[in-house]
């Protein structure tokens, strides 16, 4: 590709009034509305003060931000330009937004928290979010540590997480959150399982307000092998199933298990090893029953111990000096999962697609966290997921593809499109697109599922 014109005869001007950068947020913000954002808000949310106002018109404009990256409180000014103000009502300045955030209280957070959840059920029921949700769904519980830098942010602490690998302490601020559901935000030195529990109890109920109807699995790793955290999604008629760490008791309970009870399986597809740095494809798989938290009164609980061992990794094999007999490494699942052994096992290991949810949002709305005050950054990261999953169920309506494409994918094929605004009789709007969009089938898909009659009722 290059220029076909030189550049003493190329000079560009911002002066053309009838210009949108990202037409996309039409039909986006149309399933909103249709999903009922700006009602929920208003039902739900009252911050206190006079910044606290208009907080049905504020929240959307925070959505709408995120929705087309902005990733800190300033990238909010674009949504003020060209012709944005003849296709939206109600956009404020950045400050403005900025001073809206700031006048959260806990309380606050927790009514857009139960906003968000609301928001989520209706989407479900306007797009094909969760397919299969009526025979079965996952629930995957996780935290990330999110760096922050500004000396005065409330609630920054030194918090583990792992960067490149290697476990490390990082200053920042903590999110827990329940996907498919629920957002938390922590100070940086929580404990993972804080919070856990009732966190799970809130989006195990969220799931079914979402249509989950069949066997709901909540999946963990270690960090939330506690007993409060399984006792509570025993509660509410769910299944768990976390990874056991390897403390003596279970390492007795797989020295119990006969060598003639493991399965060989072979992964279709290769799966990195951590501690073995190298791909592996072929591993054991066995089974024996388990009393977790014996110890604790009413709390014991009897369920299957899943442990898969791969063959450890001689490394002075090439000196020599070859192994007598083999070693394994093994790795234990506590689960009351009803499904079978090798399926059970392999549904576990699934639970890293958390770590994809964290990836989208870490590479838009959350790749900072913008305010100084600690509540202003968990209603922050509240918005942040209700964008997130107004872009899922975008990309649902659009097509398989974007159904199944990073966040970033769709805010680039879908809503950062240029449109040029044009009158046409009085009342009528048209918006002139590309020609040749490499995505126009997907966009016309959103558009008449968001901006058309509404589907019939099944």
């Amino acid at each position: 590709m290059r220029l076909l014109h030189s550049l003493a005869r190329t000079r560009a001007s911002f002066d053309d009034p009838n210009l949108v950068s990202h037409a996309g947020l039409v039909p986006v913000m149309a399933l909103a509305e249709r999903a009922g954002l700006p009602e929920l808000v208003a039902e739900h949310v009252r911050p206190a003060g006079d910044c606290g106002v208009n907080a049905h018109l504020k929240v959307p404009a925070l959505v709408a931000g995120m929705a087309a990256g902005a990733d800190s409180i300033d990238d909010m000014d674009m949504l003020r330009h060209g012709a944005m103000d003849r296709l939206f009502g109600g956009v404020r300045a950045p400050s403005t937004l900025g001073s809206h955030l700031r006048s959260y209280t806990w309380g606050n957070v927790a009514q857009l928290e139960k906003a968000g959840r609301e928001l989520l059920a209706e989407l479900t029921r306007q797009s094909p979010l969760l397919p299969g949700a009526d025979v079965l769904a996952f629930i995957d519980i996780d935290s990330m540590q999110k760096r922050v830098y500004g000396h005065q942010k409330q609630g920054a602490r030194f918090g583990h997480t792992k960067i490149g690998g290697k476990s490390l302490l990082v200053r920042g601020l903590n999110a827990l959150a329940a996907v498919i559901a629920a957002t938390r935000l922590r100070g940086g030195n929580a404990a993972s399982a804080r919070g856990a529990a009732s966190l799970a109890a809130q989006a195990i109920g969220t799931a079914r307000d979402c249509g989950c109807t069949g066997t709901i699995i909540v999946r963990m790793d270690s960090a939330y092998y506690n007993a409060a955290v399984i006792s509570a999604i025993r509660g509410q008629g769910a299944r768990f199933s976390v990874t056991a760490p390897m403390n003596a008791s279970i390492r007795a309970a797989i020295a119990s298990i006969s060598d003639g009870a493991w399965t060989a399986i072979r992964y279709p597809h290769a799966v990195w090893d951590d501690q073995l740095d190298c791909w592996i494809s072929d591993a054991e798989v066995a089974e024996t029953e388990y009393t977790a938290f014996a110890s604790r009164k009413g709390q014991a609980v009897t369920a299957r111990l899943i442990v898969r061992r791969v063959r450890d990794q001689n490394k002075k094999a090439e000196t020599g000096q070859d192994e007598l007999f083999p070693v394994w490494r093994y790795h234990a699942v506590f689960t009351d999962s009803p499904f079978e052994l090798v399926q059970a096992e392999g549904q576990h290991r699934d639970h890293a697609v958390v770590e994809q949810v964290f990836a989208d949002v870490t590479s838009g709305p959350l790749a900072h966290m913008p305010s100084g005050v600690f509540a202003a950054n968990a209603a922050w990261l509240t918005a942040a997921a209700m964008a997130h999953n107004l872009l899922r169920a975008a990309g649902a309506l659009a097509s398989l593809p974007c159904a199944k494409a990073r966040a970033a994918t769709i805010r680039r094929d879908l809503i950062a499109v240029a449109a040029r605004t044009a009158r046409h009789g009085r009342g009528h709007l048209v918006l002139h697109l590309p020609e040749g969009w490499h995505r126009e089938q997907e966009w016309r898909n959103l558009w008449d599922a968001a901006c058309g009659p509404p589907a019939a009722a099944a």
